[in-house]
């Protein structure tokens, strides 16, 4: 089975790259939700074209869910292929900084590393196991339309662990780093926000009627602050302020912009509550809080059964003749957390080995591209 994967990926070479080109220089940034199921289109085109059974589902706000079924008759559990279909680029970059390879082998345009190379790999890995005859389980390749804000104006993560339920594992195509790292691990976290309302008056001629919001704040500040413990995996930055109108006016209203990072949802949960008990207590008399925590992402916990799925694609690695790949955790949020959460075994960073993401200079080492379709699709092929 491991030679015809790999014979397959060799002889589609060429496709692979036109595909990646293709979809690159369909822009989709945060956006062009047009664009956004441009890119939906042409791999609802390519899961077709496998013989997969692919449908849209429609998420608030943002561009349609890709979710494509292949050997469905195996029956039993699927794997999961996962990947976002956006980016973070303003339209016209692709014009600017258009898909192309350089002398060295790396291709470079918006979106090359972050993700779209990664929807690739997940196609051709499902393509290659068809060619090849396996059967052994059902595919189910998912392709997620606003990642990249972090589903913040969306239902889509509760749409993608719907739609995950259930799975034997899941292999996430976000970009690795160049040294061949896989990530086993992310923290979760993301932008909260805590609104304060106190009560506005004139600050010289009656501010006893006054209740200030922005001094409210600082008492939420610090005590928020006061529980930060980095060492431990636990960040709490409140990196922004936003209140008043001027000095001659007791502020009636203001907004603390709070960045949360935790390395377990255990710790998390501290952070949740944290949070919920500093926005629900008051200092200063007669002010109100409100919560926003819409744009969490869960934690990607190294789980037992992440260790286990990491060890056997690391050994995949390995009998395919390529460096045995390190499993990292690192603080960049991903989708993986969700699944996860959900209880199905997840790798991340099994996209492209790269650099740059989400600037002018991203790029990406093309080789990794066909490793790293072989890679999913053996270690696929043997769960």
């Amino acid at each position: 089975m491991q030679d015809l994967i790999k014979s397959y990926i060799t002889a589609h070479r060429q496709p692979m790259l036109e595909l990646w080109q293709e979809i690159v220089n369909t822009e989709s940034g945060p956006r062009q939700l047009d664009g956004v199921n441009a890119v939906g289109a042409i791999l609802t085109r390519e899961l077709e074209g496998t013989g997969a059974v692919v449908h849209r589902v429609a998420v608030e706000n943002a561009g349609e869910m890709i979710v494509g079924d292949w050997n469905q008759k195996a029956g039993g559990a699927p794997i999961i292929f996962m990947g976002h279909m956006d980016t973070v680029f303003p339209a016209g970059e692709a014009g600017r900084n258009p898909f192309r390879v350089d002398a060295d082998g790396f291709a470079h345009g918006p979106g090359v590393v972050d993700m779209k190379a990664g929807l690739v790999i997940g196609v051709y890995a499902l393509k290659a196991l068809a060619a090849s005859g396996w059967k052994k389980h059902p595919i189910r390749f998912l392709g997620v339309p606003d990642e990249e804000t972090l589903h913040m104006l969306s239902n889509a993560k509760e749409l993608i662990a719907r739609e995950a339920r259930g799975a034997l594992a899941a292999f996430n195509f976000e970009p690795g780093p160049l040294d061949d790292r896989l990530v086993i691990g992310r923290y979760g976290g993301g932008p909260v926000s805590i609104t304060i309302h106190g009560v506005a008056a004139h600050s010289g001629s009656a501010p006893e009627k006054g209740r200030s919001a922005i001094l409210e704040a600082a008492h939420k500040i610090v005590t928020l602050e006061a529980a930060n413990d980095i060492p431990r995996g636990k960040l709490i930055n409140c990196g922004a302020v936003e209140g008043g109108i001027g000095e001659n006016t007791i502020p009636a209203c203001c907004k603390i912009r709070i960045g949360i990072r935790y390395k377990n949802e255990a710790i998390g949960k501290e952070i949740h509550d944290l949070l919920a008990q500093v926005t629900a207590a008051h200092t200063v008399p007669d002010t109100r809080a409100e919560l926003d925590v819409s744009r969490v992402m869960h934690c990607m916990e190294t789980t037992d059964r992440v260790r286990k799925l990491y060890g056997h694609v690391a050994a995949t690695a390995e009998k395919l003749g390529y460096r045995r790949p390190e499993g990292i955790q690192v603080g960049g949020l991903s989708d993986a957390g969700i699944l996860v959460a959900a209880g199905i075994p997840t790798l991340c960073g099994m996209g492209v080995r790269g650099e740059g993401s989400h600037t002018p200079e991203e790029r990406a080492e093309v080789e990794s591209l066909y490793q790293r379709c072989a890679l999913a699709a053996c270690a696929a092929a043997t769960l």
